[in-house]
């Protein structure tokens, strides 16, 4: 017997620090593949500040050019190629939008941890007030992950709106859900405590998530809802799930943004 209790010990040991060595490759999945830009889309490069180049799309307002910018931050996976589609509907409305990839993501170097997307959602931003937009005539648009990053952004950079796609409340709240079966909030080096630092963001804010979403349940979407002091609207879009088109970049989630973008 305390033989098969060692044995025992010895496996959960084994898996937790299996899960402690591996945690960001199950929370990161990125399309690592070098994206090429379409037509009417400029290939700009972001520069870090620990000095890491990033690939990013700068696409141009169609007329009549409403003179804001969408800095859009991208969920765990994929690529900016991936969100193409939101940028060309937005772009269609009026509004500039930037696109970009972490590190680690879309052929850029470095590897993805939350201070690395904090420094990378930075120097995004940073272009775009070269570019000529203020980060008060600037959305940002997170989604998932990039809601955690565009929050931890707005905290120190205010922008002139906040649009939140699918948002957790921590990254713990959602890894429960996943691996229920480890100690997660003990696990984790990444916290992306979005709940917690959307409370100290005063630029008005806007939710969106889908009914049917089986990666961020919406109960925590409508909690982060909760704890932004300004929230502007909450909109739900009825059984959609995580990567479905029309939570992705349907109209529902374009008009949220163009209503945003019309109160700056």
């Amino acid at each position: 017997m305390v033989r098969l209790g060692l044995i025992a010990v010895s496996v959960v040991l084994l898996l937790l620090a299996l899960a402690w060595g591996f945690q960001r490759q199950l929370i990161y999945l990125p399309d690592t593949s070098a994206v090429t830009a379409g037509a009417g889309v400029e290939d700009v490069v972001l520069e870090t500040s620990d000095g890491l180049r990033l690939g990013a799309w700068l696409v141009p307002a169609r007329a009549p050019d409403r003179g804001i910018a969408v800095l859009v931050a991208n969920g765990n996976g994929g690529n900016r190629a991936g969100r193409a589609p939101l940028a060309q509907a937005l772009a269609a409305r009026g509004l500039t939008v930037l696109l970009f990839d972490y590190r680690g993501y879309g052929g850029n170097d470095g590897s993805p941890s939350e201070e690395g997307l904090a420094r990378d959602v930075r120097a995004a931003q940073r272009f775009l007030a070269e570019y000529g937009v203020p980060p008060e005539r600037t959305v940002y648009f997170g989604e998932s992950l990039g809601a955690a990053v565009t929050t931890e952004l707005a905290t120190s950079v205010a922008p002139g709106g906040l649009v939140l796609r699918s948002p957790f409340v921590d990254l713990a709240s959602v890894g429960k859900e996943h691996y229920p079966f480890l100690p997660v909030g003990l696990l984790l080096r990444d916290e992306f405590p979005v709940a917690e630092r959307l409370g100290r963001v005063k630029a008005p804010v806007v939710v969106v998530f889908g009914s049917a979403d089986r990666v961020v349940p919406p109960e925590q979407s409508r909690a982060v809802a909760a704890a932004a002091p300004t929230l502007k609207d909450l909109v739900e879009i009825p059984d959609a799930d995580h990567n479905d088109a029309e939570l992705v970049h349907g109209p529902e989630v374009i008009a949220a943004v163009v209503r945003l973008a019309d109160q700056l």
